[in-house]
Order: C-alpha cells, then structure tokens, then sequence
C-alpha cells in the first residue's frame, strides 16, 4: 500500500543530530507540555509520549525530571509554538517548528538560514497543505493483514499500512496516535517499536542531486543549529 516508509522516512529531517541538541530538545518540549497540561504522564498524554520517546534517544533521566521540576514550579520561562514555512532549493518545501521565548529572534535565525540558502519564506499554510500529518508506527512483522484486522477491530482509523523487508509500518491520523498504539500493544504483546512518532509526512517528494543537494544539506546543518528549532520536515529526497 502506498510508498515504501524507507522513502518517505528519507523524506523526513529531524533536527537535534547532537547530543547537546536532543537534551535541549527534549527538555524544552517536556517543560512546555507539563506546564500547559501537568506533570503527571498518566494523565497528561503528550507529555507521555514525550518522556518515552526521549528514553528511547538515550536522554538522561536527569534532564527529564530537571524539566518536570522546572514546570512543576511557579514562574519559570514562557515558550511558544511558531512555525515557519517556506521553499527550499529546486522546489523543495519545507516546515519548521520552534519553541520559543523570543519570537523575533527565532525568526530572524529561521529566514538568515533560508536567504543564506536559495531558500525562500512563505506565509502561514504555504506549505502545510501538501504535507500529512500522521502518526507512525513501524515494527517487525509480516503479516499486515492481521496488524490491519486487529487495528479496525479496536476503531482506529488506519491511513496506510505498509510491508517491506520484514517491517510494518502503520500511518495513522495523528489524532490517533494512542489508540493506534494501544491497540497494537494489546494485538501483540511485547511488541518493541523501531518507530513510533508523529510526523509531517510529505505527498510528493521532490528529488535533488549536486548544487542543489549540497545547499539543501547546508540550510538542515544551519537550521539545526538554531536553538530555537524543535523539528523540520521536508519532502526533498537526495539522488543516489
């Protein structure tokens, strides 16, 4: 069913490629969802998430009970969510997600990256449209027949399953992000996840090869190093 994941997973950068960048990461988003919405994971669902996807990158768990320490406090730093959107080389889109206490800053390093680039800002929803956003589910497996049957069974509204390689991959909408998973889990005991996020999935990837590819690369490597930026996606796919 539909593309195989390995290229739409190519198709998807996820910032933080040092150590000192995933704990930034991590512990800035895990302070802004026990703010908003408590410090408990059994009842606070995001922040769950978050704590466990952040084990499973290795994050220390001093920086996580640092970060729920900090939001279970009075005060403390306010972040807010932006998004920024725009057209990188060749055509290519992108979508960035900060967190921030400066809005002007973070904007300011989000379009030096751009115009340093062959890169282009556009408005709110320019770009947003052409991207889905899923949940993500890949394992081993070989019977996505079954992981659909099981899936339907329990409600979860499934947007695609795919198999290759002896991996399954299940796209959901991202609202379905526990029930999918919980339904997994409940369809296959100790079932050990190689993937479980959610993500903005590109519907048509555009492929890029030599100047275009090594300026592509060089506005992710200059992305990533803003402090501000949590996450970006794109739908460009490097030549082989």
């Amino acid at each position: 069913m539909g593309r195989a994941f390995e290229v739409r997973k190519a198709s998807m950068a996820k910032t933080a490629a040092a150590k000192t960048k995933v704990y930034s990461k991590y512990g800035r988003e895990i302070y802004v969802s026990a703010k908003n919405g408590g410090t408990d994971p059994n009842t606070n669902l995001t922040l769950r998430r978050l704590m466990e996807k952040a084990k499973k990158d290795q994050v220390p768990g001093h920086i996580i009970d640092k970060a729920l320490d900090k939001a279970s406090g009075a005060g403390g730093e306010d972040f807010t969510s932006t998004r920024y959107e725009g057209f990188g080389p060749a055509g290519t889109m992108l979508i960035v997600d900060c967190l921030t206490d400066n809005g002007t800053r973070s904007f300011n390093d989000v379009r030096l990256c751009f115009t340093k680039n062959d890169a282009k800002l556009g408005g709110p929803g320019a770009v947003a449209h052409m991207f889905d956003h899923l949940a993500i589910f890949s394992f081993k497996g070989d019977d996505e027949d079954a992981v659909l049957e099981a899936l339907m069974m329990a409600d979860v509204d499934v947007t695609d399953i795919e198999h290759e390689g002896g991996i399954i991959t299940v796209f959901a909408p991202s609202s379905e992000f526990n029930n999918a998973r919980t339904a997994l889990l409940d369809a296959m005991p100790g079932l050990e996840f190689d993937v479980e996020d959610i993500s903005y999935v590109p519907q048509n990837a555009v492929t890029i090869s030599g100047e275009d590819a090594a300026t592509f690369e060089k506005l992710l490597d200059m992305l990533n190093d803003c402090d501000d930026v949590q996450n970006v996606y794109h739908n460009a796919e490097l030549a082989e």
